[in-house]
């Protein structure tokens, strides 16, 4: 049997060979793996582009594989350190690197400086404890790495700088407690890094603030369950709206997310995060955290929103429609009033006005890949000069109340500290003229002197005659001849100072202290 002037295609060129059976063989694989130095270690096993060198007690990857091979598994081995020579040979075509349940325990810049084209690295179950510097900065091509299963503790921010290319990566079971914000935010960001597994870590607290920014494609692969996260409802709210937007990451594990109470810091009792909301969170919270998602949107009458439809479906050839508050269909390039949506789902509202608010709906569709999502949108409009002035009302009667309390408070004080009392100021006059009576007493008979008897007219005597009590006010003359008495006749002049009544009043008792007597004024025969 022969093969005549039969033409071969090779990376070399073309052309033809005249060979017969396996000669014919060994020129094609020649032609294609080039100056290969053996066909397959002893240890391993070869199929095709594929070499298992697994659970062979290599401390070592063997230095005569094959340069065509495409993937190579090494796991279950003793490598111990990723060094630049480690892989001794160059290998161009080689995408899959699996070398998980080895015992790596460090690994140093430039070790995939001879694997520059992988697309697929497993240092799984590995004994690795930091990454620090760029130690994956030639695999520039790498689209998943898989790291779980280790007992990594820290990862520098260069870690993973220029995988611009990584989709997926695995850091589950380690020892973290920070969550790498550097993958989606800052110089060294991995902007096509859909999927970040960092499950069972040790992580507390989250930056979930900073994680609003992040597109909703690269929110919906952060998988977060089995972390010793502390009850919080800021937590609580990002996670609640991350599992009505159906991210896979919080539907697919809602039994896996516990939290701790801070006063229980050891974790005995662990408390469903998700299963019920025994943490009493406000409703104004898990609607602040909503409104930093990008779920709520605030805005002013005659201000221009755009608000973007951040769908996880935004490959090329999604088309995006919106549905309005009143159920009007808003299409790219077709303006309807001041509603407007540009081709890649941005939704703009120029000068927007009261009937603008209300809830937007914005549909992805893909064609090609037969996938749609539905995202809503709240968007509130408010009359900022409205409000303005209803505050403004709210304020003046505030403060005509204030006033008025105040006012009330003042004339109380004045009315208690600055108005005479009368009852105090009648008693101690009361007090002062009964110790002038008991110092100086003055003894009044109802009897009138015999002189002023017979001076008396016959027609005051009749008049008087009714009469029992008379009632005189006495004088004093504050001189030192008088030796402290009291003069009832000044200037030895008969002065009656009182005028005789029938009846006593209650100001004559209160104004004169008198000693008298109840024998009857008896009228002369």
């Amino acid at each position: 049997m022969s093969l005549n002037g039969r033409t071969i295609p090779t990376q070399l060129g073309v052309f033809k060979v005249n060979c017969k059976g396996l000669a014919c063989l060994l020129v094609f694989t020649v032609s294609i793996c080039g100056s290969a130095p053996g066909m397959c270690p002893t240890a391993c096993i070869c199929a095709s582009d594929i070499v298992s060198c697994s659970n062979k007690n290599l401390s070592r990857v063997p230095g005569n594989l094959y340069k065509c091979m495409k993937r190579l598994d090494l796991s279950y081995n003793r490598i111990g350190l990723l060094e630049p020579e480690w892989v001794p040979v160059l290998f161009e075509k080689l995408n899959t690197l699996i070398v998980d349940h080895n015992c790596i325990s460090s690994i140093v810049t430039g070790s995939f400086s001879t694997t520059p084209n992988l697309r697929y690295l497993d240092l799984s179950s590995n004994s690795l404890k930091t990454l620090g510097g760029p130690v994956f900065q030639e695999l520039k091509a790498l689209e998943v790495l898989l790291l779980y299963n280790n007992q990594i503790t820290q990862i520098d921010s260069l870690a993973f700088g220029g995988l611009y290319n990584l989709q997926k990566l695995y850091l589950s079971y380690n020892l973290l407690s920070d969550f790498p914000l550097d993958l989606y935010i800052g110089k060294h960001k991995l902007t096509d890094l859909v999927l970040l597994d960092i499950s069972f870590n040790h992580i507390h607290l989250m930056p979930i603030q900073r994680l609003s920014s992040v597109p909703a494609k690269q929110l919906s692969g952060i998988y977060l369950h089995g972390n010793p996260f502390y009850c919080d409802c800021v937590l609580y709210s990002m996670l609640i709206f991350w599992y009505q937007r159906q991210f896979s990451s919080v539907v697919d594990f809602k039994n896996e997310y516990s939290c701790l109470l801070q006063s229980d810091p050891r974790g005995h009792n662990k408390l469903p995060l998700l299963l019920d909301n025994f943490l009493n969170c406000s409703e104004s919270t898990v609607n602040s955290s909503f409104q930093a998602f990008g779920f709520i949107h605030d805005a002013q009458v005659g201000d221009r929103l755009i608000i973007h439809c951040d769908s996880r479906i935004s490959d090329v050839g999604t088309h995006f429609v919106w549905v309005s508050p009143d159920n009007r269909l808003l299409e790219p390039d077709r303006e309807t009033n001041n509603l407007k949506v540009f081709p890649n789902g941005s939704l703009e509202i120029t000068d927007a006005q009261l009937e603008n608010s209300g809830l937007y709906s914005c549909i992805a569709i893909n064609k090609k890949r037969l996938l749609n999502e539905t995202i809503e949108v709240r968007i509130n409009v408010s009359n900022f000069t409205m409000n303005r002035s209803h505050a403004h009302e709210a304020f003046n009667t505030a403060f005509t109340t204030l006033a008025a309390c105040v006012a009330s408070i003042i004339l109380v004080l004045l009315y208690l500290y600055l108005t005479p009392c009368p009852c105090q100021c009648k008693a101690k006059k009361k007090k002062r003229k009964l110790n002038q009576s008991s110092a100086h007493p003055s003894i009044l008979n109802s009897t009138m002197p015999q002189e002023l008897n017979s001076t008396v007219p016959t027609d005051e005597k009749k008049a008087s005659s009714g009469k029992r009590v008379a009632f005189l006010e006495p004088v004093r003359e504050p001189k030192h001849s008088q030796n402290g008495k009291v003069k009832l006749f000044p200037n030895d002049s008969v002065i009656t100072e009182s005028i005789l009544k029938t009846t006593r009043t209650k100001s004559d008792s209160d104004s004169v202290n008198s000693v008298f007597s109840d024998t009857p004024f008896m009228p002369p025969t």
